[in-house]
């Protein structure tokens, strides 16, 4: 993968722990024809029940730095106190099958991939309110006060980012987030630029 030319659609989604992110683009992936989730590389550990190729490819610092210093990371990132990167390998061969890609990353790594990719369509998932992202964060049950602190304090600093965003989601109800957000992919899907690439033979009597 070379420049910035897309030969296909580049979605990324941003949002603060705890809003509901993961959840909503599981859901869409599963339901979606065509579009993958890229799996992110990280040097952090696997929380319980996380399969390494599945929700991450768990690696050591030796080797994202290797990675990293290659060239291979579309953006990279480090989120409290482990890296995370996106693989230009892995979009380039998700394309060239025919296939849109999403990435679920942080405004960081968004910053990073829009730069490079500027027509992607970047979307912001919203929790209701600080206070329900603070509840929702108890009650996963798998971090602690200090941590829990920690990702609020991140959640504001994410959601200063929201204007760098192309569409913006509220996710305080599960089905209405999940039904705005597969609108936003079908829509992507139909516009001039991508039917054109996508479908060139329906566009031949436009040059007659």
């Amino acid at each position: 993968m070379s420049g910035a030319s897309m030969s296909g659609l580049l979605f990324i989604i941003a949002a603060p722990s705890g809003a509901g992110k993961t959840t909503l683009v599981r859901r869409l992936v599963d339901r979606t024809p065509n579009l993958v989730l890229s799996i992110s590389c990280t040097t952090r550990l696997p929380r319980p029940g996380e399969v390494d190729g599945r929700d991450y490819h768990f690696m050591d610092e030796a080797r994202f730095e290797s990675l990293q210093e290659a060239g291979d990371f579309l953006e990279w990132a480090k989120v409290y106190g482990y890296h995370y990167g996106t693989s230009r390998r892995v979009i380039a061969a998700e394309w060239a099958a025919g296939r849109d890609v999403l990435l679920e990353i942080d405004w960081q790594g968004a910053a990073q991939a829009r730069a490079i990719f500027p027509q992607s369509i970047g979307i912001f998932i919203l929790p209701p309110s600080l206070e329900a992202l603070s509840e929702r964060l108890r009650g996963r049950g798998t971090d602690d006060a200090e941590v829990i602190e920690r990702r609020l304090l991140a959640a504001r600093e994410e959601i200063r980012h929201v204007d760098d965003f192309d569409y913006v989601i509220m996710n305080a109800d599960l089905e209405t987030a999940y039904a705005q957000l597969a609108s936003v992919v079908a829509a992507s899907r139909l516009t001039l630029s991508c039917q054109r690439r996508r479908h060139p033979e329906y566009f031949e009597f436009s040059s007659l």
